[in-house]
């Protein structure tokens, strides 16, 4: 399973945030969701999302057009194909990449994150979503300017980012649950063109 690829992110992401020891209820209740919402978004043979054209443009008694909330949230959410791992050797890939994330995390977190994601957790707040990306990607860019330390030099620029990435994303959401979902899609909209240099 190659989890440097774009359609992957999600899954990382999701893998990550899922392994990481979580002692907030109300947190742990958006994860779930999070996760159900992320399967349920496959058709039952993994072949994309699961929209059924063929109901669309049937009149109801009422004369409105059959729609699903599916294909009226269509531009809202992130068109990702997820690829659920189908077989023990790619989900434990995922895991195994997610683990490689979650140690350069909490190399991260012990440093300056803790400030960071009490940063972003403000602005978040403040701000529409809209900005939410741009308030994320200078909030990594201050944590990188702050010194990674030698331990962490070594490793790839990308995995450094995405792990300090998701570890924001997890610090943010440790204060205000109820960020996770918007918090998650923009996170993957702001890694994806890391992941694909």
């Amino acid at each position: 399973m190659d989890c440097g690829d774009v359609q992957c992110t999600p899954l990382v992401f999701l893998t990550f945030l899922q392994q990481q020891i979580c002692n907030n209820a109300e947190l742990r209740r958006e994860l779930d969701s999070l996760g159900r919402e992320l399967k349920l978004s496959q058709d039952i043979n993994g072949n994309g999302l699961g929209i059924d054209i063929h109901e669309e443009g049937e009149l109801q008694t009422d004369g409105h057009f059959c729609s699903s909330s599916r294909i009226l949230l269509e531009g809202l959410e992130p068109q990702v194909a997820l690829a659920w791992p189908d077989n023990p050797a790619e989900e434990e890939a995922l895991r195994g990449v997610a683990a490689g994330l979650i140690e350069i995390a909490d190399q991260l977190e012990r440093n300056v994150v803790a400030q960071a994601a009490e940063n972003l957790t403000k602005k978040l707040q403040k701000y529409s979503i809209g900005l939410w990306k741009h308030h994320l990607a200078l909030e990594v860019e201050w944590v990188k300017k702050q010194g990674l330390g030698p331990v962490l030099d070594h490793l790839p620029q990308e995995k450094v980012i995405m792990a300090l990435t998701l570890t924001l994303v997890k610090g943010v959401c440790e204060h205000a649950p109820l960020l996770l979902r918007n918090l998650f899609n923009t996170a993957v909209q702001f890694i994806n063109p890391t992941v694909a240099r």
